[in-house]
């Protein structure tokens, strides 16, 4: 199955049609209208880990009178938003961890003039200080090799972001590639092969995956058995536990560009000129190293205390889509662990009729998006368990499980009361222990409470009696129809899950949105 850049077309069509519908939206949740500039007011769209920018633009907002209203996306949604034209008229600036992938997409990036970059921080490994004193390493002489080796010789696992969905984790795959495959410039369809018997040893010490760095790191810690995390070195130095390691032979570096639109006028681009100025003034580049752990990019200010100045080789991004593709489909369908997912899906009597035929709509879409060696579980539900059929999208014949997933999808009926309890204790029991080569989870879409079977406190106590591997299977649930919020939450949080709102964006958005955490 062949994946690229432009992988999540269903999140990024529900976002921006609801930004056309309201305007964007700022972090206060605030809406504008998306066809009217308002001076000394610029509409952002902004990758997401920079909503820890706030303080900073309150200050230049003290200082200059300018405000900025983001609305935060993932880096790669945002360019597929702007490669579409949907930017248009609805914002007025671009600021994301990275322009590297409009370069790799010219028809995003010719929607946007004057890249500036504003700070920058570079891809690195943060590794619990036991593991380091184990491993024997010196940080600043550890190289990807070193990492490979540990992980060949199970010393070594770790987290990492998807790189199909989040900047930080495709800036990570294309750092380890590079590394391990000696590439001299940037990587080419050769130097791929050449590494990808060295990747899927890599990848097999990979334990976490995660659609953001926040649910990443709650993982991380609710589990307490991974050694470390991949990541941006600002997000692993916030935390006191890792000593964060920038491999010797090179990594890739976002250097978060603020850039206007090029639709917008004179005006516009004079406030993002300022607005680009007061980022980069001394003060403001100090105040932005001290509170998130960026480096300045003005030379006369230095790094925050405990940012190491060793210079490291910058690796370059891959200089063509192509290789971009390809290095993506290989991770996705043959070097990270396999998916195994329970679809734990509501047809009680009151999922009749449109909502039935959003879910069916969702999962149909979802199919063009499962990966090889993927094992989907259909488990629909409405006063007991309906059926549990499972299927496998084996790479010799991928057709044939996909064909198999929208069969059952098309044969979903709506009848009965509704036991979320009950269907989630059956997942659990099918699933058994969370699997070592695979990554494993719950995915539970009610649009009601509970009203038959089990109780929530039948439910908490049987999940709290579970072995501990089986503890870690998380449930990702979704807030649709008339559910009740605070339940799907109870679950999400007492799992290691995650709340996904259906009611407020779409069906098949919330689905695709999940995929980064499968």
């Amino acid at each position: 199955m062949r994946r690229s850049l432009s992988v999540s077309r269903c999140t990024t069509a529900a976002l921006a049609l609801a930004l056309v519908a309201v305007g964007c939206t700022s972090a206060t949740g605030t809406p504008s209208d998306p066809n009217t500039y308002i001076p000394g007011t610029l509409r952002v769209l902004a990758s997401s880990e920079l909503a820890d920018m706030k303080p900073v633009l309150e200050r230049v907002e003290k200082d200059t009178g300018l405000k900025v209203r983001p609305t935060y996306m993932g880096t790669l949604d945002a360019v597929e938003l702007l490669a579409e034209g949907r930017a248009k008229d609805v914002y007025d600036a671009v600021w994301l961890s990275s322009n590297d992938y409009l370069r790799l997409r010219p028809d995003a990036a010719k929607q946007v003039v004057s890249e500036t970059p504003v700070m920058s921080s570079p891809v690195a490994i943060g590794v619990k200080d036991a593991t380091v004193r184990k491993l024997g390493w010196k940080p600043d002489r550890v190289s990807w090799s070193d990492i490979e080796k540990a992980v060949a010789d199970g010393d070594l696992t770790y987290g990492m972001t998807d790189p199909a969905r989040s900047n930080s984790g495709f800036s990570t795959l294309v750092s380890v590639a590079s590394g391990l495959s000696d590439a001299q410039s940037a990587l080419t369809d050769a130097d791929v092969a050449r590494a990808t018997p060295r990747l899927k040893e890599f990848f097999q010490g990979q334990k976490l995956t995660s659609g953001s760095s926040g649910w990443l790191a709650s993982a991380y810690d609710r589990r307490g058995d991974v050694d470390a995390l991949l990541n941006y070195e600002s997000v692993l130095k916030a935390r006191k536990d890792l000593t964060v390691i920038r491999p010797r032979d090179g990594v890739v570096t976002a250097d978060y560009p603020l850039s206007s639109l090029a639709s917008t006028g004179k005006d516009v681009r004079d406030d993002v000129r300022r607005l680009t100025d007061a980022l980069r003034a001394p003060d403001t580049q100090r105040l932005i190293t001290e509170k998130t752990l960026r480096r300045p990019v003005v030379p006369s200010v230095r790094p925050a205390a405990g940012l190491d100045t060793t210079r490291r080789r910058e690796l370059p991004f891959p200089g063509s889509r192509s290789v971009a593709d390809g290095l993506l489909d290989a991770y996705e369908n043959e070097l990270r662990r396999p998916s195994r997912t329970v679809y734990v899906l509501d047809t009680s009597g009151s999922m009749e009729g449109d909502r039935l035929d959003r879910l069916k709509e969702a999962l149909t879409e979802l199919t063009g998006d499962f990966r090889d060696r993927e094992e989907v579980t259909l488990m629909p539900f409405g006063s007991e368990v309906k059926s549990m059929r499972t299927h496998v999208v084996r790479p010799s014949d991928p057709k044939a499980g996909l064909d198999g997933i929208r069969a059952d999808t098309r044969g979903l009926s709506a009848s009965g009361d509704t036991a979320i309890y009950t269907s989630l204790r059956k997942a659990y029991e099918h699933l058994g222990a969370a699997d070592r080569d695979t990554f494993t989870s719950i995915v539970l879409m009610t649009d009601g409470e509970n009203t038959e079977g089990a109780s929530p406190a039948d439910f908490d106590a049987f999940y709290r009696a579970l072995p501990a591997a089986e503890r870690r299977v998380p449930v990702f649930a979704i807030l649709f129809g008339d559910s009740d919020k605070d339940e799907l939450e109870h679950i999400a949080d007492l799992t290691g899950g995650r709340l996904f709102d259906a009611q407020q964006g779409s069906l098949d958005g919330a689905f695709e949105e999940i995929r980064g955490y499968q």
